[in-house]
């Protein structure tokens, strides 16, 4: 019952989001929003801090690598184990992505625990970034939603997803 009453609010919290914000320009401004998220510029960002190889900036690939190494493996593995259709698939009929999604499932959102591994990693080492990092980060994971390919849930997962990786990366490296 109360999986069913999540699953249902989380569909109207979808269907209002998307209807209400994903089209037009918007759904635009989410497309580029969310190839930001995309893999390959994180290891860019990494390298680009390893080549200026200054202590901190090692430090900040050091936990960056390591939340990544947790964050990865967790995140195939709760894909395959919800195995929670997208919002297309879920609703069949009512919505259209605007974007093919690289995989069936939906929760979490890789692109939102990605973008929260990075969010996290500067709040601890360099907490002046933080309010922008997180605003990009959010952003991330609303953008995913206007393009219709996760629900909020999926989104909330991702974030706690991304943050918790970039936790246990502090302890186990203390």
């Amino acid at each position: 019952m109360y999986r069913q009453r999540w699953i249902e609010l989380d569909q109207r919290c979808f269907a209002r989001l998307f209807l209400g914000l994903g089209q037009g320009r918007l759904r635009r401004y989410s497309y580029w929003i969310s190839k930001t998220a995309d893999g390959p510029l994180y290891a860019l960002f990494a390298a680009g801090l390893y080549w200026r190889g200054t202590h901190a900036d090692l430090q900040f690939v050091t936990l960056l690598a390591l939340a990544f190494a947790i964050e990865l493996p967790a995140y195939l593995l709760l894909k395959n184990l919800f195995r929670r259709q997208r919002p297309a698939v879920a609703m069949a009929g009512q919505f259209q992505a605007h974007i093919e999604p690289s995989d069936r499932f939906s929760l979490p959102s890789g692109h939102t625990a990605g973008a929260f591994v990075l969010v996290s990693c500067i709040a601890v080492l360099a907490p002046l970034w933080l309010p922008l990092v997180l605003l990009w980060g959010c952003l991330v994971g609303l953008s995913r939603v206007l393009l219709g390919v996760h629900f909020p849930g999926d989104i909330l997962a991702g974030m706690l997803l991304g943050s918790c990786s970039v936790g246990l990366a502090l302890l186990s490296l203390s």
